[in-house]
Formats: C-alpha cells, structure tokens, sequence
C-alpha cells in the first residue's frame, strides 16, 4: 500500500487512540482486525508511527502548535493529528519513510499543503519554547507530564530520572516464558529455531527467552501446546525470588488473567494448592482458558466481590499471600504510551488507598509464620515503599 494511504490509516488509529480511554495495544488489535486488508508490512508502519506519536506526543504537539502559529495557520483535528505524525518523523526516525507530499495529500487546509516542504524543516529544528524548570525541559524533551518528571527527580535526583523517561520511551521486546511444566528452556529455544523464531535467552530470568524480531507468537504450534507464555522478564522475576516451595498453600490474590499464577504452578511444580482471586470475572475466565493450555492442575480459580470475601474462611490459612495490587502502572509506560497522560496525581492517591486496604486485609490471610509478598508495576514511592 502507498504510504500516503497508511498515513491514513496511521491518522485514523492515532485519533481513535486520543479519543478513548482504553489501552493502546487493544484499540490497535481492534483497528486491525477491522481492516484485515492491511500486510504485515503495512501493519508494521502503521503500528510504528502510531506508537511513536504517542511516546513524543507533547514534543510533536509542541512543534505543530508553533508552526502554526508561525503561519498563522488554525488547524483541525484530523489535520493536527497528521502534522504530530510528521513531527515524529522529522524529530524520532532517522530514516524517514514519509514525504511532505504524502502528509500534504491527507491534509483538509489548502494553504498548508503548500507549505509542507517549510513545515518539514520547522520540525527538524530544535523545539522552540521555555523550558521554566528541570521537570518541564526533561517532559518536552522526552513528552512526559511535569508532575510525573518531578515525582522521578524527587525519588531518584536528576539524572537518573530523564534515563528514566527516556527508557520508558523506547519499544519495549517480546520476552516468552517457558513452562518447565512442559519443557526445559533449551527445548523451547531449539522446537522455535526449527519453526524460524530466532530467540536469545534473558539476561536475569532463568525462564526467559526474547524474540530477535516482533512477531505474532500466538500463532506458533509451541504456544498452543503450552510450552511459553508472553510475560515480561521483570514480571518473571517476581516468582522467582519469592520461590514457592512445592507443598505450600499459595494465594495469589490479584491474580488477573494468570501471567504470574501460571509461574507459581511451574515452580511448584504442579504440586500444593495455587488459590487465584480477582474482582474480574473476564481475566479469570482465560486464567481457566491459560491454565488448561499449560497443564495446570494445582490452581484453583475463584471470583470474589472483594478482599474481604476471604477473611471469614481463609483466615490466617496460607503459607504465602501474593498481592500484585492494582496501581498507576507507570513502570509500563514502554507498553502502553498513552497511560502517561491517562494517569494524574488524584489516580495516584485514589489507587494508593486502594493499595493500602488490599494489604491490611491480605495480611490477615497469612499463618503464623507465613510471607506476605507486595508488588506493583509502578516506579512511584507513594504506591511502593509508602504503602508497605
């Protein structure tokens, strides 16, 4: 497809993804799946710079607002959301797979279609503007919220948190678990090089394996059999310290759709009782679906209303509480662009308290002697260290 009509398309998801407060990745499965016309190549630049206009979003919307003011130029949302995508290009991508003139055929204002060649050349400039303090030049220059640059800096000093948002800006890789319920790791590797699927084994996970290249693993015959799950390294990392020994009463109990729950089975060798809660019904429906495909048989899978739907029975009963509690997210960024204007200061307060009485009544639920183990997927202090 002509790359003037993917900068359509590219127009369309961004402005869908703008418009709705759901994550990015499943608004993008829905784009594609309505438009399964679309190759894997067009997919793939689609994906890409609408991906890469969320990371940058304030810098490019920056550049579009001066230059048009510049020009003297007011301009729509469709056509603002184009100009953003061309600022991307200009400022992120060092080779450049759109032109002026494929921006300019998309565009509704006359006026600024002749003027495409300049507009490039504005974007490739340094972003005008004041930069009154340090937490606003670190979130121009990397898009970020100044109140979430200022949470970084006041936690980890400076410099470390402009590295902060700047590995939060890049693509995060496709990192597989294997199930050692079903194969060693060396065997998952050696069954996915005979299939074409290059890996490299991860640098702390001892269950790991990254994808050389992004590909779509749901797809492969060792998915289906079982053999690895798609689970960050970090996300693999937790079972691992917390290292459940095989008889023991294991309640995990967020569990959501199972990425963490499934580990503890492996660990444990399919032995002890793996009790899995959460408020959603949906993700604990393809726990069930995750659990029969990995051979699962020590989990069992409950929906509960609230926390406190388990004092009454299972009250100092378990060896380990497991509590991966709801939070801002912020430390999956890479992932999901969009969250880092999605989340604001009150969401961090809201889901702090939230936090806080999850882990009061969670502890209740531990014996004598047992570990009660807190995680997020956050950076934030206030939903860490505060709350524990």
């Amino acid at each position: 497809m002509h790359s003037s009509s993917l900068i359509g398309h590219t127009q369309e998801l961004l402005g869908v993804i703008l418009q709705s407060k759901k994550p990015a990745d499943v608004l993008m499965d829905t784009f594609f799946r309505a438009h399964k016309y679309l190759g894997s190549h067009d997919r793939k630049f689609v994906s890409e710079k609408t991906y890469g206009t969320l990371r940058h979003l304030r810098k490019c919307g920056l550049l579009v607002s001066a230059v048009t003011e510049e020009l003297h130029e007011t301009v729509g949302e469709e056509d603002n959301i184009l100009l953003m995508v061309a600022a991307y290009v200009c400022v992120q991508e060092q080779r450049r797979e759109i032109t002026p003139e494929d921006i300019s055929s998309k565009l509704k204002n006359s006026r600024l279609q002749e003027k495409m060649d300049h507009i490039f050349q504005f974007f490739s400039k340094p972003v005008p503007g004041r930069s009154e303090t340090t937490a606003t030049r670190i979130g121009v220059e990397h898009s970020f919220p100044d109140w979430m640059v200022q949470k970084f800096i006041e936690q980890f000093g400076e410099l470390e948190a402009e590295k902060i948002c700047a590995s939060l800006n890049e693509v995060a890789p496709i990192t597989l678990r294997v199930n050692t319920l079903k194969a060693t790791v060396e065997q998952c590797q050696a069954e996915l090089r005979k299939q074409g699927i290059e890996t490299t084994p991860t640098h702390w996970s001892p269950f790991g394996l990254q994808l050389s290249k992004r590909i779509n693993v749901f797809s492969v015959p060792t998915f289906r059999e079982g053999w690895f799950e798609v689970q960050d390294e970090g996300s693999q990392l937790l079972p691992v310290f917390m290292d459940p020994k095989p008889n023991a009463k294991l309640l995990d109990v967020c569990a959501g759709a199972g990425g963490k729950t499934l580990e503890f089975a492996a660990l444990m060798k399919n032995r002890g009782e793996i009790f899995a809660t959460d408020i959603n019904s949906f993700r604990l429906e393809e726990l069930r679906k995750r659990t029969k495909r990995a051979g699962v048989q020590n989990v069992r899978v409950q929906h509960i209303e609230s926390i406190e739907d388990l004092l009454e029975r299972y009250s100092l009963f378990f060896d380990v509480v497991f509590v991966d509690a709801p939070c801002s997210g912020v430390g999956t960024i890479r992932r999901n662009p969009g969250m880092k204007w999605m989340v604001t200061e009150q969401t961090v307060a809201e889901v702090s308290e939230k936090q806080r009485s999850i882990l009061h009544a969670s502890a209740q639920l531990v014996k004598p002697g047992g570990r009660l183990v807190y995680a997020t997927c956050t950076l934030l202090k206030q939903e860490n260290e505060d709350t524990v």
